[in-house]
């Protein structure tokens, strides 16, 4: 079992969501988050005030799959989160020792 974690932006969110569950996917964790990486900071003006912008917001899809729908969930992230431009996120995979409903008991795959 692997756990996909995507940064990814906003407005890129429907489309990441509707490309999961063409695939099958049918839990997914979203959360707003901020931080920064090639994009880094950048000066604003507020009521004549300039003040830099360190961090971006972002939106954080996590996703909990089988090793036999990896490839493919990472693909459908990839394609419907993709611009083109910098600062269109990143997609982090981690093995996932133990995964349990808690709602029925069921563990490993058979969770998911």
């Amino acid at each position: 079992m692997k756990k996909i974690e995507a940064i990814i932006r906003h407005f890129r969110l429907d489309d990441v969501k509707s490309a999961l569950l063409e695939i099958g996917v049918t839990g997914i964790t979203v959360t707003e988050v901020r931080g920064f990486g090639e994009q880094r900071s950048r000066v604003e003006v507020y009521r004549g005030s300039e003040y830099a912008v360190d961090f971006t917001p972002k939106i954080l899809v996590e996703v909990v799959v089988s090793d036999d729908r990896l490839q493919n969930a990472v693909r459908a992230i990839l394609v419907a989160a993709r611009t083109g431009e910098r600062g269109d996120g990143c997609i982090a995979v981690s093995d996932l020792v133990e995964v349990v409903r808690v709602r029925t008991g069921e563990s490993g795959p058979d969770a998911l």
